[in-house]
């Protein structure tokens, strides 16, 4: 039987293994973030699928080079009074008939509407590509965003525990101060206030950093309750950088972006397309061929005497020349005609947005870049000032409200400094991603 002492001892065995029995803690960084939202996003799976749609298009159209061919076997059966060509005499029988063809068919000249088409399938695809690219680019976007958004929330926090911390601390000095004499009890029940104030603060911060980590979850298609959790990386080189380059310097950096190269396709298959019109305006000749063969009982030769012997192979050539066909062929060319003159004027559009966006961006780094600055001295000169409001408060010099006071502008301006680095941060990742550069902590 095992003793008691025993049990103890295995049982503080196994606790002291136990960081290595459990698994260590599962952590997010933004780039396993972005890389799980570009293999499991919904929007990106549904455009793979139509990408899909348009390589088989293109498959068929190198297809539609070779010949077309057809085979056919058909069997009658006719019951019916009919004249006998032997004797001249009329009988009432079944006659059977059976026929056999093999015909191949090829397009030769068709104004080169195959090759166009081809041509323009193959555009198609390209453009579905970028239409994929582009969607994770959005989703980058977003992730980054969202992870930030998280990162900064958990800081906030951080810094909602270390003011509640502060205060409690306070809240015993004035207690002394107050049995001293040093202070008035009033300003024990302010502090008393503001420690309440500061326990609902945290709260909030605490609340608000659980909707953004769930928000992130939510567009990583994560099941509620699973454990997530980012790492924390250092971002003090990122918020110290400043804004390099101009905006046009990055908008030839950023011709590469799929949307722009998209509408290029688009004016480039518009082209394509306009030819394929043109092309079904000329003649065209297809060349044909077939062989055949048949047999009827209504013969006294046999069955496969007469399948040899009827045999009939033929070789054709056709044209077609459009003549008039309600001016429909003359609509779809001018149609086709003015497609281009759209596809144009969309990639100068694309062009004009891309550098208005670039321009946004830069300017918004840069704002956020001074917001930062001023944010940093406003931090501390609040911590400053609330250094010396608290030396005054601690020998009776300042009521509790002065301390409050300053205690309040210090957590608010901490938080504002915050938020300023963090959108710095975001903008400055902007600024990469219309350079090429990868998005990444």
């Amino acid at each position: 039987m095992v003793s008691k002492k025993s049990v103890i001892v295995i049982l503080c065995s196994i606790l002291s293994l136990w960081p290595e029995i459990m698994p260590a803690q599962d952590m997010w960084s933004l780039e396993r973030c972005i890389e799980h939202a570009h293999r499991n996003n919904l929007q990106i799976k549904q455009q793979k699928v139509a990408t899909s749609q348009f390589e088989n298009n293109v498959q068929q159209a190198k297809l539609d080079f070779i010949p077309s061919f057809n085979a056919s076997v058909n069997h009658s059966m006719n019951w019916g009074k009919s004249v006998n060509i032997n004797d001249l005499q009329i009988t009432n029988k079944l006659t059977q008939s059976t026929s056999a063809n093999l015909s191949a068919s090829m397009p030769l000249i068709q104004g080169l509407t195959k090759i166009n088409t081809l041509k323009s399938s193959k555009i198609e695809l390209l453009i579905s590509r970028n239409d994929v690219e582009k969607l994770e680019n959005d989703i980058t976007i977003a992730i980054t965003q969202a992870y930030l958004q998280t990162l900064l929330a958990a800081e906030i926090e951080k810094c909602a525990e270390a003011t509640l911390k502060s205060t409690e601390g306070q809240v015993a000095r004035t207690q002394k101060l107050v049995d001293a004499g040093s202070q008035a009890y009033s300003s024990l029940l302010e502090i008393q206030a503001q420690l309440a104030n500061d326990r609902l603060q945290l709260v909030s911060a605490g609340n608000d950093l659980k909707n953004n980590r769930l928000n992130l979850m939510q567009l990583l298609d994560l099941p509620v309750g699973s454990s997530f959790n980012i790492e924390i990386p250092d971002m003090e080189d990122i918020a110290q950088r400043l804004p390099v380059g101009n905006i046009d310097e990055i908008f030839r950096s950023a011709q590469s972006l799929p949307q722009i190269k998209s509408a290029e396709l688009a004016l480039e298959k518009s082209r394509y397309d306009y030819k394929i019109q043109r092309g079904r305006a000329y003649p065209s000749i297809s060349f044909s061929a077939g062989y055949g063969t048949y047999y009827s009982d209504s013969r006294e030769q046999a069955f496969f005497s007469q399948f040899d012997d009827n045999r009939n192979p033929s070789i054709g050539f056709s044209m077609s020349i459009p003549i008039f066909n309600g001016w429909s062929t003359n609509t779809a060319i001018r149609n086709a005609r003015l497609n281009i003159e759209r596809s144009e004027l969309e990639l100068e559009k694309s062009h004009q947005q891309l550098y208005k966006e670039i321009a946004q961006a830069y300017n918004n780094a840069e704002n956020a870049y001074e917001k930062y600055s001023a944010a940093e001295k406003n931090v501390a000169a609040a911590r400053e000032s609330f250094g010396y409001t608290e030396q005054k408060f601690n020998i009776g010099m300042v009521t509790g409200t002065e301390y409050v006071v300053a205690k309040n502008n210090l957590f608010r301006s901490e938080s504002e400094s915050l938020q300023a680095k963090f959108q710095y941060i975001f903008q400055m990742k902007i600024l990469d991603f219309y350079r090429g550069v990868p998005i990444k902590l």
